[in-house]
């Protein structure tokens, strides 16, 4: 069986020589996770220099759509990497939800609501206010199979260029089918991506200010029980002086693991909420989605930067985020 070997080792260094040809020493590279993704693997900046990105969103055609928020409008990356504008004057979109007549539903910023946004034509409005409060910063949001319309409202924080905000007053909400909007939670400091389970009976809640992933269980009218720390982030660091997780954008994948866009990267967890890597990028990630036919790539933007990560774990085909 001498005669085998030798082949097999040329061929393997070959292999391996081609490989490296091909990747620079400064690519970023994905880590092995089992089932995950396969190390060694580059990870493609598409573009940087955007100007606000969030909410992307896997579309029927095998794109990404994406939403600059900043700029008011969502972004379409094609397949073969074109970028071109898809919808202007978007009212700040941020999360996306696509519907079974493949309406756009977004988390709308400048007049904060939640409501379709794409056909314009087709532009309907669920909810701008609870209990006659205004929304303060629709985030991120979630559609149920039934209609129903999970979503998040950050709330108001000091920056640059609002040091003295209003006060805060964020929440998690949840739309029924019927259209009533109920509040789920009052008490998140600040609620930013939501995610369901593959069969919609536990509820995903990303607080950026927190430590954990925070879980519910969810009852057949859509209300939510249970609360619990479901997984504890990598991401928890202490930033010019203030402890943050940066925890944002949620996505699942075919096997219900848990997909987070932290302060460390992109981190990976079972539906057990146990660690299982992190895929680090150049930037941090601010939201997270598979596309591509067979949702088998996972795109991340943030930053101002969009990339493009093939893996081996196969993203949710039951409903487009």
């Amino acid at each position: 069986m001498l005669f085998n070997t030798t082949p097999i080792k040329l061929y393997s260094v070959l292999g391996a020589l081609a490989f490296a040809a091909t990747v620079q020493a400064d690519d970023p590279v994905t880590p092995p996770i089992p089932g995950v993704a396969a190390g060694g693997v580059v990870i493609e900046l598409i573009k940087d220099g955007f100007t606000g990105t969030e909410g992307p969103i896997g579309y029927s055609d095998g794109s990404l759509l994406f939403t600059e928020t900043q700029a008011n409008r969502i972004v379409r990356i094609a397949p073969d990497k074109t970028i071109s504008t898809f919808l202007e004057n978007s009212n700040g979109a941020n999360g996306l939800a696509i519907n079974g007549a493949g309406e756009i539903i977004a988390a709308q910023t400048l007049q904060p609501k939640v409501g379709i946004i794409y056909p314009q034509d087709k532009q309907k409005v669920f909810t701008e206010n609870f209990e006659g409060v205004a929304y303060q910063r629709p985030n991120d949001l979630v559609l149920t199979k039934n209609g129903g319309v999970y979503f998040t409202d950050s709330g108001t924080r000091a920056n640059k260029e609002n040091p003295n905000p209003p006060p805060s007053h964020p929440g998690v909400f949840y739309i029924t089918p019927t259209g009533e909007t109920k509040r789920l939670a009052n008490d998140i400091e600040r609620p930013n991506g939501i995610q369901l389970n593959k069969d919609e009976t536990v509820l995903y809640v990303a607080n950026t200010s927190g430590e954990h992933i925070l879980a519910f269980d969810i009852a057949a009218d859509g209300s939510v029980s249970n609360r619990r720390n479901f997984a504890k982030l990598d991401g928890w660091k202490s930033e010019e002086g203030k402890w943050t997780s940066g925890a944002d954008g949620l996505a699942i994948d075919d096997a219900d693991r848990l997909y987070v866009a932290s302060n460390s990267g992109v981190e990976v967890f079972s539906a057990k909420g146990e660690a299982l890597g992190i895929i680090e990028l150049p930037k941090k990630p601010q939201n997270i989605a598979f596309a591509g036919t067979d949702k088998k790539t996972l795109y991340a933007v943030g930053r101002g930067a969009a990339y493009k990560i093939p893996l081996l774990a196969q993203g949710f085909k039951g409903r487009a985020k």
